[in-house]
């Protein structure tokens, strides 16, 4: 008997396992391909268009006349003093390479080695301490992009970066970047910085001034000259240490640099009119690139300053500081005035431009307190309430958020105007919350402010941030007849001849509250003068209308208010955050602005200009000449004797070691 044989099979070979391993991480790597390749489309859809950008273009000088004429300031340099790549001014480009961007012939446009550095340190000290950004970095942020610290910015910033390596060569870039960066004193470019500074040409620098000018990249307004002679020596010192380190000077150059006087030109600008020109240079610029972007003269800029008003502002907000009783502990401040069309009469962006060109009026974003108030009732009138109605201040709590009177006071039932007038903040929050806070919202938003809010408690009392102008902006229609306004400082752009190049269409802008409401808010305004918490900005013979306000821990004092035809906001306070001692809205700011109002002329709308002058030639040489009485604004001594210094936080860094060579090179300012 035959056995049956069963074949036994061999047990399967396993697969190797890399094959599958290659063919995954290809697979991923297209994916990723895939995934960066709608990203970068995503990030491209959007990029500026790069097509009109043209190699140096011509920077003309600005001179700003007031609304009456009057010359206030000039910015800027000749038309035509650019840079070029084939003529890079030698002692500057290697000043600046060796601050801004040591590696720049070498790398593609991004600089790994410096990004990984800066990655680094800011990783360990748990906040931005270093940048990365290389010089085409700069250069496509400054021409194409927002200052907005974003990851879509940055990544957008990278491609552009690459664009212009592939389009410009290496000095081309530079030239560009030369061209167009900011140097401080309204300065735009190297050209116009190095004769704004120093009154003579790029090129004619010597090693010492142009690492000044260099180290004014990293914070223009901080370190110039024009503003503190000593702090720019100290940044200036670490420029030539960088300059010796990369092997761009030698230890003779440095000792030479270190050792020759530098005289630094103040410049065509009145002290007090800097905030003011710096402020309405921007809006000519963004004029010019969008009215007129082939237009590279010099320009005479008709303006919504008022001398008069702007000198009152200034000795206001001067001598108010200066006075213990007024000032309570705040080392600055901010005073804004607006015509009922939105013109910016006078801007003192705090107690010393020379010292410090930071515009609190623009740049400084404080809390609002009480001076949000009016956005509440207006609300609340718009929905049905009325001056005459009756509440209760009282403790009130919602949830966990219990909001406190001043020291704890409250009064009983009491009519919503007087509520306002003593800055009830128990009424205002229950009126907010019978109204609604997302209608308060809306009403703020309709009336003028801009910065971000949100929908919590603490919106109906000014929790949220603002700038002086953005809330003067703000209060503008309570004043004319409730029409909403944009804040402007330009009204013509003409050539030194006279002839127009721009004019702002003056036009009315849409109602944004009813009369009956517009009547309503007047009526509370003034018993906040009258016996309210406003008292205190009462002006004799001159109907004042107004609030006060006061954040946490006497951090902000505001008063912001009108009367005939021009409506202002104070601001007191600490540029370090600090509180003050007990200064609140009703005893600094009330004061300051009732000071300025009664020393301020009563304006008029800017006059018309519809029909160009006849042309001049010599019509610029004339309105210059107005330039020599550089005293124009500054108050008298006797009223800033005193005047709280500036910020801790303006003191030079600890790290900045400056020699006594260099500082002994910058005595003082020369006149021009």
């Amino acid at each position: 008997m035959s056995s049956i044989r069963i074949p036994v099979g061999r047990a399967p070979r396993k697969r190797a396992l890399w094959p599958r391993l290659v063919r995954l991480a290809a697979g991923l790597c297209v994916l990723a391909a895939l995934a960066a390749g709608a990203v970068l489309i995503h990030l491209a859809r959007d990029l500026p268009d790069t097509s009109t950008l043209v190699m140096a273009p011509a920077s003309g000088s600005m001179t700003f006349l007031d609304r009456e004429g009057r010359v206030i300031a000039r910015r800027g340099g000749t038309a035509g003093a650019v840079i070029t790549a084939d003529s890079l001014p030698e002692a500057l480009t290697d000043a600046v390479l060796a601050v801004e961007d040591r590696r720049f012939y070498s790398h593609f446009g991004i600089d790994l080695i410096g990004t990984t550095r800066a990655a680094l340190a800011n990783l360990r000290a748990g906040r931005v301490v270093q940048g990365g950004s290389t010089i085409t970095q700069q250069l496509a942020k400054n021409l194409f992009l927002t200052p907005d610290r974003t990851m879509r910015r940055k990544a957008q910033e990278m491609m552009l970066a690459f664009w212009l390596e592939a389009r410009f060569s290496k000095d081309e870039i530079l030239a560009l970047y030369l061209n167009r960066v900011y140097f401080g004193a309204g300065a735009w470019g190297a050209e116009n910085a190095s004769r704004r500074y120093f009154g003579k040409g790029v090129h004619e620098l010597d090693i010492g001034e142009a690492a000044l000018l260099a180290g004014l990249l990293k914070a223009p307004s901080r370190y110039s000259p024009a503003n503190d002679t000593t702090r720019a020596a100290v940044r200036a010192t670490v420029v030539l240490d960088l300059m010796l380190a990369t092997g761009r000077i030698t230890e003779a150059e440095r000792h030479a640099a270190a050792s020759a006087p530098i005289r630094v030109s103040r410049g065509s600008s009145s002290p007090g009119a800097g905030w003011f020109a710096d402020h309405a240079s921007t809006e000519v610029r963004a004029i010019l690139a969008r009215y007129a972007p082939d237009y590279q003269g010099d320009l005479v800029v008709r303006t919504t300053l008022d001398v008069e008003v702007q000198r009152a502002a200034e000795r206001a907000l001067a001598s108010g500081l200066a006075d213990p009783d007024i000032a309570r502990g705040a080392g600055n401040g901010a005073v804004v005035a607006l015509d009922g069309q939105g013109g910016i009469a006078a801007m003192a962006g705090g107690t010393d431009y020379t010292r410090s060109p930071f515009n609190r009026t623009t740049q400084a974003r404080r809390q609002p307190g009480s001076a949000f108030k009016p956005f509440v009732y207006a609300s609340a009138f718009e929905a049905g309430w009325s001056p005459a109605d009756m509440m209760t201040d009282q403790p009130v709590s919602y949830g966990n958020w219990s909001p406190a009177n001043w020291e704890n006071r409250y009064e009983g039932e009491m009519t919503l105007e007087r509520a306002f007038a003593r800055s009830s903040n128990s009424i205002a929050v229950q009126l907010a919350e019978a109204t609604g806070r997302a209608y308060v919202m809306r009403t703020a938003r309709r009336l003028g402010v801009e910065s971000p809010m949100e929908n919590t408690y603490a919106l109906t009392l000014g929790a949220y941030e603002v700038t002086p102008l953005e809330l003067a902006r703000a209060y503008v229609p309570f004043m004319n007849g409730g029409r909403s306004v944009q804040a402007h400082a330009v009204t013509r752009l003409e050539t030194p001849s006279g002839e127009l190049v721009w004019q702002y269409e003056e036009t009315q802008g849409p109602v944004v509250l009813a009369a009956r409401v517009v009547a309503e808010m007047d009526q509370i305004f003034a018993a906040t003068v009258r016996y309210g918490t406003g008292r205190a900005a009462a002006v004799p013979g001159r109907e004042v209308r107004g609030k006060t306000g006061t954040t946490n821990s006497f951090r902000d004092a505001w008063f912001a208010g009108w009367t005939d035809g021009l409506t202002a906001v104070v601001w007191t306070g600490n540029d370090d955050n600090r509180p003050t001692e007990a200064g609140s809205g009703g005893t600094g700011p009330a004061r300051i602005f009732s000071s300025f109002i009664a020393a301020a002329p009563v304006i008029a709308p800017p006059g018309d200009a519809a029909t160009p002058p006849a042309p001049d030639p010599d019509r610029l040489a004339g309105l210059l000449a107005a330039l020599e009485d550089e005293t124009l604004f500054a108050p008298p001594p006797s009223e800033v004797a005193g005047t709280p210094d500036e910020a801790a936080t303006d003191e030079p860094a600890a790290g900045d070691d400056p020699i006594a060579g260099l500082l002994a090179r910058l005595p003082g300012q020369s006149g021009d």
